[in-house]
């Protein structure tokens, strides 16, 4: 990871293979407007934010229990500049258990402050990875866009 890469972690009182679980049901906590699949090596999903934000994401990495890697194909930022900034960006769920919780290391490579969408973006994510998953792992409710 570079030092700039965006990261945000999250501890919860779950066993890992639930938090994993979870983290796959991308429409409980990320949104409601996907289309394709969300859960294992080579499937493809695309979400939808309105007009604002459309992503395609390849899985190219899924460890039952331990990692999540999301390669992002094809973005549509429609409020910068550069359209395309989070293709071929990575994003990771490392996910560790220990003494009786885990904690979910979030990473979205590329995601550095250089990027016209780094602000908003990071925002975003900090709604949907320390609020909405969060809640999802702990009260069994997420909150997706």
């Amino acid at each position: 990871m570079e030092a700039d890469d965006y990261q945000v972690n999250i501890t919860v009182p779950l066993a890992a293979p639930e938090v994993f679980h979870a983290i796959n049901r991308v429409t409980e906590w990320w949104t409601y407007h996907l289309e394709g699949r969300s859960a294992a090596v080579g499937d493809e999903f695309t979400v939808r934010f309105g007009d604002v934000h459309t992503s395609t994401q390849k899985l190219i990495e899924v460890i039952p229990g331990e990692r999540i890697v999301w390669l992002v194909t094809k973005s549509h930022l429609s409020f910068v500049k550069d359209k395309s900034e989070w293709t071929n960006t990575k994003i990771f769920f490392e996910i560790s258990e220990q003494n009786g919780k885990t904690r979910v290391r979030f990473t979205h490579y590329g995601l550095v402050p250089e990027i016209a969408c780094y602000g908003a973006c990071t925002q975003g994510w900090d709604h949907y990875i320390k609020g909405s998953l969060y809640k999802l792992l702990t009260t069994g409710k997420g909150e997706p866009g």
